[in-house]
């Protein structure tokens, strides 16, 4: 029996035109054909060291920063302050991304306090994007502001009952 499996397994795949890696190179085509002429003269030089005033954090396991690197987000504030513990932390360190996690959700609030300052009041609803989700999906819309309405109502169910 597992003969009879083996073999139409085979025969399905011989069906299947350019099936298998170990094909002729000249029928793969996932296989870059040879230009004439080739594409790159010689060897390719690495790009200039970028040079930078902001602060870059870089990972344990790779001390070196990149040639090139972005800067659009510089750590700044509580969020920069809990970036830099979580890049104190080798990668495999579940506590090196959820420190990032964090550092993302105290970034936004930084951002919405910022805005405040400046005096300008964000429209919260229509930046995290609840229109475009009503029009697109107003079942999930719905779904999660039930689950959320019930959250908060055992929540304080449950402070009102302890005090």
């Amino acid at each position: 029996m597992p003969d009879q499996l083996l073999e139409s397994t085979v025969m399905r795949r011989d069906d299947i035109p350019g099936w298998g890696s170990d094909l002729d190179r000249a029928n793969r085509p996932a296989v870059p054909m040879e230009r004439m002429p080739a594409r790159l003269d010689g060897p390719v030089s690495p790009p200039v060291q970028q040079h930078g005033a902001t602060e870059v954090l870089v990972s344990p396991e790779r001390p070196a920063i990149t040639p090139v690197y972005g800067t659009t987000a510089p750590p700044r504030g509580v969020s920069g302050a809990i970036r830099r513990s979580a890049f104190g932390r080798t990668e495999n360190d579940l506590r090196h991304w959820l420190l990032l996690l964090l550092a993302d959700r105290v970034d936004a609030v930084e951002g919405i306090v910022e805005d405040l300052r400046d005096g300008h009041v964000p429209n919260l609803l229509r930046e995290t994007g609840l229109p475009a989700a009503w029009r697109h999906n107003p079942r999930g819309v719905v779904r999660k502001a039930a689950v959320s309405a019930a959250v908060l109502g055992i929540a304080w169910w449950w402070l009102k009952k302890r005090s």
